[in-house]
Formats: structure tokens, sequence, C-alpha cells
């Protein structure tokens, strides 16, 4: 009995002067584990009379579950202590001034980009995108330019190899609608897009530049339709105010084609330098899909028509805020970025 009182004279105070959970914890495997000092108590029952043992044992468990009761409450406190140092060092001081923080804004022509999308699934048409690695197929043989054509010339190509390319228009994008939605009439989307050629770098040409071309084929698709349509694109893009004007000309994949003007925002179609004196500026290529590419994607030509057109989106974003340099849209100088903050 005098070595039990002395074990638990030292485990009380073995108990009280631990720092850490760890040491505590490995503290409780000393003294209650099962090679532990108060467990090894038992072993001495066998040296007891049998009248002798009951009592032993009940003072063995009563020191076992009285120490047992120490090591919890003390933890229960190293845990208290631990989370209220954490706290201290993780503390934030809420009456330190903020950081400033750069905010980024929409690039302009991510801008045109939108606006556009936005206007076009408001007419009812679909967005699709395709791969910038296009095949010859689709870029040109489908859009009505087989190989050997002089059109090919005018569109100096980056090739990959014999059949695959950088696509040189998203005209490519259409060429797989057709093909994909051939059953499924009528189509109307828009393909926005990266396209590349190889052109020399300049204030009004780069070898990387942005489209967004316009489809729609169905019945009693015509001309006027076309008309329409880009007279409300120009409203959209340049003013309510804003005019087109048609002018006929020549694109491989629509029979007949036109170019597109839009009067002078500058002089309102009077006349100026911006326009050279013309009252117009020039903004996209469009015309009736030529019936070889709706047969080539087995539509029948003689029932269904339709219209396409084609925008740079740089020639529309360099009009809207004139900007005289096609370049300053891919060198990243945050200054003419600040320029189109809107929260500005």
């Amino acid at each position: 009995m005098v070595n039990i009182e002395k074990l638990r004279e030292e485990a009380i105070s073995s108990i009280e002067s631990c720092e850490t959970i760890s040491d505590l914890s490995k503290l409780r495997i000393s003294l209650l584990g099962k090679k532990g000092s108060i467990q090894g108590l038992m072993v001495q029952m066998k040296n007891l009379s049998n009248e002798e043992k009951p009592k032993f044992g009940q003072v063995v468990n009563s020191l076992k579950q009285e120490i047992s009761n120490l090591i919890d409450e003390k933890n229960s406190l190293l845990q208290e202590k631990e989370l209220l140092e954490k706290l201290e060092e993780e503390k934030i001081d809420i009456t330190l001034p903020g950081y400033s923080y750069n905010l980024g804004t929409t690039h302009p022509l991510m801008m045109i980009k939108e606006e556009i999308e936005d206007l076009f699934i408001g007419l009812g048409y679909q967005i699709v995108e395709g791969p910038e690695v296009e095949l010859d197929f689709y870029n040109f043989e489908r859009a009505n330019i087989p190989a050997g054509h002089p059109a090919r010339d005018m569109q100096d190509t980056f090739y990959i190899d014999v059949e695959t390319l950088l696509r040189t228009h998203t005209t490519a994008i259409q060429m797989r609608v057709l093909e994909k939605e051939a059953n499924n009439l009528p189509i109307k989307v828009i393909c926005p897009g990266k396209v590349y050629r190889r052109d020399d770098d300049d204030a009004t040409h780069s070898h990387q530049f942005m489209q967004a071309e316009g489809l729609l084929v169905g019945e009693n698709i015509t001309l006027s339709d076309l008309k329409g349509t880009l007279d409300i694109m120009a409203k959209a893009m340049f003013g309510k105010t804003r005019n087109i004007r048609i002018r006929p000309s020549y694109f491989q994949f629509t029979e007949p084609s036109i170019e597109v003007d839009v009067s002078c925002h500058m002089c309102d179609g009077v006349g100026c330098p911006v326009c050279k004196g013309t009252g117009y500026i020039e903004i996209l290529g469009a015309g009736m899909v030529h019936p070889n590419v709706l047969e080539m994607a087995n539509i029948d030509s003689k029932k269904y028509t339709g219209f396409a057109f084609g925008v740079g989106i740089e020639r529309i974003a360099m009009l809207r805020y004139g900007i005289d340099d096609i370049r300053n849209f891919y060198v990243n100088d945050v200054r003419f970025l600040n320029m189109f903050n809107k929260g500005e």
C-alpha cells in the first residue's frame, strides 16, 4: 500500500509538470499502458492472500481511474493552451490598412468579340468554335478553293504538313458546321476565333488576328435578309445613326459576293480624312453561300440557300476606339489596356 501511495504522488506530480500534449501522451502510456507502472502493480497480487486480493485490486483500480481522470483534465487544459497560443500567433490586426491590388480589365478584342456574340445570340444564333490547327480539306477544299486555285495565293498560309495548316479564316468552322448539321436545317451560327496568315506585321497587318463569321442556311434566304442582318450589326457596333452600303465583290465561297461599308462615324457620311473623303469605311465581306459549298456538304442547293459574312474583330475595334496600330492589341502594354477599364 505504501508503494501504491508513492506511485500515486509521483504520477500526479508528473501530470502537473507536463507542458505539451505529446509529453502527456507518453506519460499516459508509461502509467496506464499494458506495460505501465500502474498495470504492473497487478503482478503483485500473486503474493497476496485470498483475503487481501479484493481490497488490493479495488485500490489499484481506484488509482487507475483517478490517474486517467487527471490525465484527461490535463489534456483539455493543454489543448486550450495550444489553441490560445495559435490564435495569438495568427491573429489579424484589423486596424492595419489593407493591401491595394491592381485589377485587370477585359481586353478590347474580347470586348468586341463578346459584344458580337451577345448581339447574334439575341438574334437566335449559336456560338460555334473550331480547331485553330485545321485540315486543308475544311480550310480550302470545302470552301470551294481547290488545290491550285489562285485564291490560295491571297491567303499565304502557315502549313504544318501537306494536309494540315493554321487556319486562314474561320470559314473552316462553317464548313464543319455545314457537314455536321446538313440534316438539321436551318443553320444559324456565329463563328469567332483566331486566324493566321503569313503577313509582315505593320500598323494594319498581323500574322495573327481575329475574325467572327456568321452563317445562316435555310429555305428562302435572300440577299435582302443578309443586308438587314448587316444593317443591324452596323448600328449595334457603330451607332444607331450609321448606314451601310454594299458593293459587288468576289469570294470563292459566296455567289454573289459583296463588300460592306459603314457610314463614317467621324463625319457622319460627309467626308473626312478618316474615310478618305468618301463618307464610308469598309468593314466586312459577305455574300450568298455558293451552291458548290452547299452541295459538297450534301445540302440541296436548289431547295436551300444561305448567306455568310466575315468581319475582322481588330478592324471593328480600331474603328470604334480610334486605334491606328493593330500591334497595340498584342504587346500587352498595361497603359494601353487600362484605357479600356470599365471600372474607371
